[in-house]
């Protein structure tokens, strides 16, 4: 009897979703925009940076802030796990500017003993069109700690209680 290997590639496995929200895969959503294409609008360049965010893209991030108020590095943060996305309002977009007022909750582990801590970034981002592409300049955040129960419903969106899906 022989025995036969299979291997598979990253085309091959089942299509990851993406982080911003849509129920479209990773490659078919904000993947498109991280591997260069040009974002359509304000906020799908909010989108595909709060992806970008989630899966640690830090040149993304960089790549896509406006040269005039983009940080020279941008480290990254193992601490912070980034769980979901809401966009409030996506104002539609003028001839070279926009705005989107989203709230991206996220998880944090803090202290000696790693606890977990769960916090909402609220922001309303400003955008600026130049040479054909969308910069997001910058925006007034607004960041709030959040004190979820077991049996509330999960932070990241999913429907599911806190205590079986994200935990604490």
């Amino acid at each position: 009897a022989t025995t036969e290997i299979y291997t598979l590639s990253l085309h091959d496995a089942l299509p990851i979703c993406c982080p911003c929200g849509s129920p479209l895969a990773l490659d078919e959503c904000c993947g498109r925009y991280h591997q260069g294409a040009a974002a359509p609008d304000p906020e799908a360049l909010m989108r595909s940076r709060y992806s970008a965010f989630a899966l640690g893209l830090n040149t993304y991030l960089l790549a896509t802030w406006h040269p005039s108020t983009r940080p020279e590095v941008l480290e990254p943060d193992p601490d912070t796990a980034w769980k979901s996305l809401v966009i409030v309002h996506a104002e539609p977009a003028l001839a070279h500017r926009g705005q989107v007022h989203f709230r991206a909750f996220f998880c944090s582990y803090e202290g000696e003993r790693r606890r977990k801590r769960w916090h909402v970034l609220e922001e309303v981002s400003r955008f600026v069109k130049e040479d054909e592409h969308w910069w997001y300049v910058d925006g007034a955040p607004t960041l709030n700690r959040l004190k979820p129960r077991r049996n509330d419903p999960c932070l990241c969106g999913s429907g599911r209680k806190l205590k079986v899906c994200c935990g604490e």
